[in-house]
């Protein structure tokens, strides 16, 4: 078995290997959607969690410095869309760095919530609204710990047995 411990001050090559063996971790891709200063926000994100059933409640993790970031913590308010493995160009498209803010959104099908009017992907597989109750650090990132306020499917979500998921470093479906 290979064994390396990690020094208190990780080295650059130590920071890839994590990356390397924690990529070996398969995940769910949803896009994260908040409104901030009248403009939509989004992001690609693996980082999430169903926490609880009652209440039901969700965490994502987000990027400290990212634009979605400050927009969620402002908001108090994010979607989170679990995308089919037919939205790949989505998620790429959403987790490319320096994106435009102006215009975000113009090339990717989506619909409003009825209560704060946020962003739901169109095909998802499914979509949750929530309410932002704790933030926590860690690292460089913010923990949201959201309370569910709606969910549902997308319109034409009929892809619910083909999840994109993360593996490798890439995008992949289960078929």
């Amino acid at each position: 078995m290979d064994f390396e411990a990690m020094d208190p001050e990780p080295t650059d090559e130590q920071v890839e290997r994590y990356r390397l063996l924690a990529g070996d971790h398969a995940a769910g891709v949803g896009v994260v959607c908040s409104r901030h200063r009248g403009k939509d926000h989004a992001a690609t994100v693996t980082a999430f969690a169903d926490v609880s059933y009652d209440p039901p409640t969700m965490l994502v993790c987000l990027y400290d410095m990212g634009r979605i970031c400050e927009a969620v913590e402002t908001s108090g308010v994010w979607t989170l869309s679990l995308l089919n493995s037919s939205q790949r160009s989505v998620a790429n498209w959403l987790a490319s760095p320096g994106n435009p803010v102006d215009g975000l959104l113009d090339s990717v099908p989506f619909h409003r919530t009825e209560a704060s009017g946020t962003p739901v992907l169109d095909g998802s597989l499914a979509w949750f609204e929530l309410a932002t109750v704790s933030v926590h650090t860690a690292a460089t990132h913010q923990v949201f710990v959201g309370k569910m306020t709606a969910m549902g499917r997308a319109e034409g979500s009929g892809n619910a047995d083909a999840p994109l998921v993360h593996f490798a470093k890439e995008y992949r479906s289960l078929r």
